[in-house]
């Protein structure tokens, strides 16, 4: 049994809201992808140097990068010369095992939120302007909530007009406290939220920043001060730093990712409008160029449409209509 099967039993007795969000918000991407890869399956029987040529371009244009297409290719080429593949159609479910395998990469994936065991877990999120930092704070901060968590919102991002009242109305709308002000420095709005976080005993604390990159060094002296502050309040602080990028931007996503890599310690990623790409394979890419987990991921416009990342439902998500065609 391949490792699609397996997903695909374990789903049947998991949460099937969950699996059917994968399905709906990965389906532009499977649309584009899977046909693309069903026409090479009917045009190439056998398994030969073209059928990989073709099958290499399919995986760039679907926004997988190309170091990352290029390794997965090389595994393919092996796993077909050890296993003797010559049929295109026994070669689908080796696919979806690499493609599996190329993300795993051997590691513990820890796609959840590192909490603290002492005092207030601090979230701070990272992200230039228009990616969806805000309305992710607001979602994330409505699912601990929910979960029956204390949260504090900190507005970190102070200079960028209606930044405060964006937040704000989340904190309204979700019933959790939020600490800001307007041209207010952004540490010292930070120590004043974290002051409160401590004295009245909050489980969360999600930061906003501001989203410049254009000068990194500004930043990088911005985000070190946010730190220090953080650091200074609660020990062993920020629990973790989060960065938003839009899948919609494809590889530019993947520039920011490298240029925030080296500005600051980014433990996870948060990729927002999934359901709104074709190039849907920028989770395969990111992890692979900057070697850092996806942990939530937006697959839609509701605040229970930011889903957990699990790479079990993406996989089947992504190559569902692909490898039912050939185990039906």
């Amino acid at each position: 049994m391949g490792l699609f099967d397996k997903f695909k039993n374990v789903f049947k007795t998991s949460n099937k809201s969950q699996v059917e969000l994968y399905d709906k918000g990965l389906e532009k991407t499977r649309n584009d992808f899977v046909s693309k890869l069903t026409l090479l399956n009917k045009k190439y029987k056998k398994v030969n140097n073209e059928y990989f040529e073709e099958l290499e371009e399919i995986l760039i244009m679907a926004d997988i990068g190309v170091e990352t297409v290029m390794t997965f290719i090389d595994r393919l080429k092996k796993r077909v010369k050890h296993e003797n593949i010559i049929d295109s159609e026994d070669l689908k479910e080796v696919i979806v095992d690499e493609m599996f395998i190329i993300y795993v990469n051997n590691e513990v994936i820890i796609n959840k939120i590192n909490y603290s065991e002492i005092g207030p877990t601090v979230v701070l999120f990272v992200g230039v302007n228009g990616v969806g930092k805000t309305t992710t704070i607001g979602k994330i901060a409505h699912k601990l909530v929910k979960e029956g968590k204390k949260v504090l919102l900190i507005a970190g991002d102070t200079f960028r007009a209606g930044a405060v009242e964006q937040i704000e109305e989340w904190g309204n709308r979700i019933g959790a406290r939020v600490i800001g002000g307007e041209n207010k420095d952004p540490a010292s709005v930070i120590y004043d939220g974290l002051e409160i976080a401590k004295k009245e005993s909050y489980d969360v604390v999600l930061i906003d920043t501001a989203g410049r990159l254009q000068n990194k060094v500004n930043l990088m002296n911005e985000l070190e001060k946010m730190n220090k502050v953080i650091g200074k309040l609660i020990p062993s602080a920020p629990h973790e730093t989060l960065l938003v990028i839009d899948a919609t931007t494809g590889q530019n996503g993947i520039s920011q990712a490298k240029s925030f890599k080296e500005i600051t310690n980014i433990t996870g990623i948060v990729l927002t409008k999934l359901d709104g790409t074709a190039k849907g394979g920028i989770v395969l890419a990111i992890k692979e160029s900057v070697g850092i987990p996806v942990k939530f991921v937006g697959l839609g416009e509701r605040e229970t449409d930011l889903q957990v990342f699990d790479i079990e439902k993406y996989i089947y998500g992504l190559f569902k209509d692909f490898v039912e065609d050939h185990t039906c």
